[in-house]
């Protein structure tokens, strides 16, 4: 370990911490992370710690979803201005505003939301259980799912269900194009390609799996190609 990284984990001792890690944050934080995994790995393993202190690497949601999960423990963000785009998407006026035009609705936010909109909301999921959780619902239930459109779009298709989907985005999934995925699969045409379910439909129609980070995580680790083309 680096100095840097000795002094961390020294802090985290001495405050009885742990150090929880999504997978998108730099390597030399993973490397010394008690804890590593997607946001509701994190979520959960926040719940479940005995530790006093939870030191965050990760954006300003997952911090907030880790402290209303562990309301008895110190939840620690090392930098405030860790923000996500697709999270400021979706405003509390926003939502009150399409409530008030489908009344009948059952409002459904992405993990990936403020917790003030969380609160305007029936149920939160992540991308990893969104399809399982949709599927749970009436077939007559009316849907309305936020504040990522693509995840929207994917979760109708997988399960067949009319999902009135919010106009938000994940810029970086977003900048993804299928002919971005085709120039790739040219130069690696034995690679299949795994993609998060935040990318476009076109480029989601190109995969070969569909997943959450963990899940594309597991369909590596399963898969026997040499090489796989990530789209994430």
């Amino acid at each position: 370990m680096t100095p840097q990284q000795q002094k961390i984990r020294k802090m985290l001792a001495d405050r009885q911490g742990i150090l929880l890690a999504h997978y998108y944050a730099r390597p030399e934080v993973q490397e010394i992370a008690d804890i590593l995994g997607d946001s509701l790995a994190l979520a959960q393993a926040a719940a479940r710690s005995d530790a006093n202190v939870i030191v965050f690497a990760g954006v300003h949601f997952m911090a907030q979803s880790a402290a209303m999960l562990s309301p008895q423990k110190i939840v620690l963000l090392p930098r405030v201005d860790a923000g996500c785009p697709l999270a400021d998407m979706a405003t509390v006026p926003a939502v009150k505003k399409m409530r008030d035009r489908e009344p009948d609705a059952l409002f459904v936010t992405y993990i990936n939301s403020t917790a003030e909109v969380k609160a305007e909301c029936d149920i939160c999921c992540t991308s990893s259980n969104a399809v399982k959780i949709i599927r749970t619902l009436p077939a007559s239930q009316k849907v309305v799912m936020l504040p990522d459109g693509n995840l929207a779009r994917h979760v109708a298709s997988v399960t067949g269900r009319d999902i009135i989907a919010w106009e938000g985005c994940c810029p970086v999934h977003q900048a993804l194009t299928a002919e971005d995925v085709q120039a790739r699969r040219r130069e690696y045409p034995q690679a299949p390609f795994a993609a998060h379910p935040e990318c476009r439909p076109e480029v989601l129609a190109l995969a070969d799996f569909v997943g959450s980070t963990a899940a594309i995580l597991r369909f590596a680790a399963d898969s026997k190609a040499k090489e796989i083309i990530i789209g994430t």
